[in-house]
C-alpha cells in the first residue's frame, strides 16, 4: 500500500460549522500541517519515552532528580527571560473553557489573569475545538456577545482592564480526530497552539500583549524542549519577534517535580512560571506508582490537600525553584461554585478559600486560581495583604525550603486511610462528570465544585488502585475489601440515585449508560488506560 500523498494543508474530516471559515483558512490549515511534519515524530518518541520512564517506576519504585542534568541545577547564573508587562502582576487567575459565556465573564471577572482553556475544562468536541478559537478571535476584536436562553445578555465592559489570556492548549496525548495532515490526525496541542497563534499572535503584539500559553501534562525537560522548538519555528514563520511568546507550565505531573529547573531552562527565553495543582498531580501520582505496593496507596483524594507533607514538599520546592530563577510561582485551584441557596455553605467554603489563598501568599506564591467569578475578591484581599504595591514576590528567595527526591513521594506521611464514602465519591462524581463530558461540557459544577477531566482521572485511578493494592474499608459496621464487585454495586446505586434525581425522561435523554460503563472500563479493566480522555474521546460526537 504506497503512503498518502503529502497535502500542503491539514484535511478537515467533520460536518461544517458556522462561521469556521474564519477559522479553518488555507493558511492556518497550512501551517497546522507545517508544525505537524516537522515535530509529531518528536511528539510520537516523547510519549514512547514516557511509557518506557513508567516502566522503570514500576520496577525500582522509586525517582530521583536527573543526575545527568545536575550542572543546570548546580549553575547560579541563569535565569528565565523577564516578564512581559502583562504578566508581571498574576495575583489572581480564573480558569474556565472558551464557550462564548465564559469568554465575556472571565475577561470581566477583575481577575488578572483568565487560563482559556482548551484542555481539562474542555471536552473536545470539534464544536468545542473550532467555535472556542472563534469566540478569542471574536473578544480579541471586541465584536462578542451572549444572550442566555432566559434572556439575559452578556457583553465585554466598555471600558476598563480586561484578564489577560492565557491559554491552555490540550496535552501531548490526544490527537485530533477531525484534522489529519499526510493521513494521520494531527496532535490536539498543535491544533489549539496553532490555530491561536496564527490567527491571534500579531493582534496580540498590536494589543501590547502576546501569546501566552499555559502548558499541560509535561512529564520531562524534553517534552519542555519540544516545545521551546515550537515556539522559535512559529515565531520565525509568522514573523512574530522571538521571546514574545511566553508559557507557564503546569507541574501537573510526578516525573516533572523531579526537573522543574530543567523545564525552565529549556524554555528559558520563553518561560513565564510554573503552577502548582493538585488533581492531576496526584492523578500522576497514582498513574506512575499504581502497583508498587501499599506505601503509595491515597486515601480519599478531599483527604489530600495542600498541606499534606508530601505536597508542601512539591509546592515549597516549585516556589524556591521559580524565585531562583526569575519565574512566577502560580498556586492552585479553589474550585468553590457558591450555592444560591445555602448561604451557610457559601460562608464556610469562602473562609477555607480564603485560608487557602493566605497560606499561599504567605508561602510566596505570586498569585493562584479560582473558578468562579465570586472567589476573585478573596484570593484577590489574600494577595494584596502580602504584596502590597508590589507586583509580586519573586524576590522572596525561600532559601529556607530544602527538599529530598525521597520527601515528594512521601505518601505514607499522610496519616489518612480510604474509606468507603471516598469511595462512593469517586464513583459519583466520575459518573457524572463523565456524563457531562460526553455531552460536551468540560468544566461541571457537581457537589458545589467546579470539576474538570483532572476530577474523573483522579477519581477512576484511585478506584483501580485500592482494588488492586487490597485495600480495605468500613461499611455499615464491617471491614470489606474494595472489590469489582463492590464497585459495580456501588455504581448502579449512583445510576439509580441518578435516575430518581432527574427523572426518567431527562435520564434517558443523557448519557449515564456509557458514563457509568466507561467509569467501570477504566477503573475495572486489568490493563490500566494511560488517559481516560482517550477511550471516552472515541464515544464524543
Amino acid at each position: 500500500m504506497s503512503a498518502p500523498t503529502p497535502s500542503p494543508l491539514a484535511i478537515v474530516d467533520a460536518e461544517p460549522l458556522d462561521r469556521q471559515e474564519e477559522v479553518l483558512t488555507e493558511e492556518a490549515l497550512a501551517f497546522l500541517a507545517e508544525l505537524h511534519r516537522r515535530f509529531t515524530p518528536r511528539r510520537d518518541e516523547l510519549l514512547a519515552r514516557r511509557a518506557e520512564r513508567r516502566a522503570e517506576i514500576a520496577r525500582t519504585s522509586t525517582l530521583d532528580f536527573l543526575p545527568e542534568t545536575a550542572h543546570i541545577r548546580e549553575d547560579d547564573s541563569w535565569r528565565v527571560a523577564p516578564a512581559p508587562a502583562a504578566l508581571e502582576d498574576r495575583r489572581v487567575e480564573i480558569t474556565g473553557p472558551t464557550d462564548r459565556k465564559m469568554t465575556i465573564n472571565a475577561l470581566n471577572s477583575g481577575a488578572r489573569v483568565w487560563l482559556a482553556d482548551f484542555e481539562d475544562a474542555s471536552a473536545p468536541t470539534w464544536r468545542n475545538v473550532v467555535l472556542g478559537q472563534l469566540n478569542l478571535i471574536d473578544a480579541y476584536e471586541r465584536r462578542i456577545d451572549f444572550t442566555s436562553p432566559q434572556g439575559k445578555t452578556y457583553a465585554l465592559r466598555p471600558a476598563g482592564e480586561l484578564a489577560t489570556v492565557v491559554m491552555r492548549p490540550r496535552g501531548w496525548h490526544l490527537d485530533e480526530r477531525h484534522l489529519r495532515a499526510d493521513g494521520r490526525p494531527v496532535p490536539g496541542a498543535l491544533v489549539d497552539f496553532g490555530l491561536y497563534f496564527f490567527h491571534n499572535a500579531r493582534r496580540l503584539v498590536e494589543m501590547g500583549k502576546g501569546p501566552y500559553f499555559y502548558l499541560p501534562k509535561t512529564e520531562s525537560h524534553l517534552e519542555a524542549r519540544l516545545w521551546n522548538d515550537i515556539f522559535v519555528f512559529a515565531q520565525d514563520r509568522l514573523g512574530i519577534p522571538q521571546g514574545t511568546v511566553r508559557a507557564t507550565v503546569l507541574i501537573e505531573t510526578i516525573t516533572a517535580a523531579y526537573e522543574m529547573e530543567e523545564i525552565l531552562y529549556e524554555l528559558r527565553d520563553h518561560a513565564s512560571g510554573l503552577n502548582a495543582g493538585r488533581w492531576d498531580y496526584l492523578f500522576s501520582i497514582v498513574k506512575n506508582f499504581r502497583d508498587c505496593g501499599r506505601k503509595f496507596v491515597l486515601p480519599d483524594r478531599n483527604a489530600v490537600t495542600m498541606t499534606a507533607p508530601f505536597m508542601r514538599a512539591y509546592t515549597e520546592l516549585l516556589v524556591r525553584t521559580c524565585h531562583k530563577r526569575g519565574a512566577h510561582a502560580i498556586g492552585g485551584m479553589a474550585a468553590f461554585i457558591p450555592s444560591r441557596r445555602d448561604a451557610e455553605v457559601n460562608r464556610a467554603a469562602f473562609a477555607k478559600v480564603r485560608a487557602d489563598k493566605e497560606r499561599e501568599a504567605g508561602d510566596g506564591f505570586d498569585g493562584s486560581w479560582v473558578a468562579h467569578p465570586d472567589l476573585v475578591p478573596i484570593a484577590r484581599a489574600a494577595f494584596d495583604a502580602v504584596l502590597g504595591d508590589r507586583p509580586n514576590q519573586k524576590d522572596r528567595l525561600r532559601e529556607d525550603v530544602h527538599v529530598t527526591a525521597a520527601e515528594l513521594t512521601d505518601i505514607a506521611s499522610l496519616h489518612a486511610e480510604p474509606t468507603f464514602e471516598g469511595l462512593r465519591n469517586a464513583v459519583q462524581v466520575g459518573i457524572r462528570y463523565i456524563e457531562a463530558w460526553l455531552r460536551g461540557l468540560g468544566a461541571v459544577a457537581i457537589f458545589n465544585l467546579m470539576e474538570d477531566a483532572a476530577t474523573a482521572e483522579i477519581s477512576r485511578s484511585q478506584i483501580w488502585q485500592w482494588i488492586n493494592a487490597g485495600v480495605e474499608v468500613t461499611h455499615e459496621g464491617r471491614t470489606v475489601p474494595v472489590t469489582a464487585e463492590l464497585v459495580r454495586r456501588v455504581a448502579a446505586e449512583e445510576l439509580a440515585a441518578v435516575r430518581e434525581e432527574t427523572g426518567a425522561e431527562a435520564f434517558a435523554a443523557g448519557r449515564w449508560q456509557q458514563a457509568h460503563d466507561l467509569l467501570l472500563q477504566v477503573a475495572l479493566d486489568e490493563d490500566y488506560a494511560d488517559f481516560l480522555t482517550l477511550p471516552a474521546y472515541e464515544l464524543l460526537d
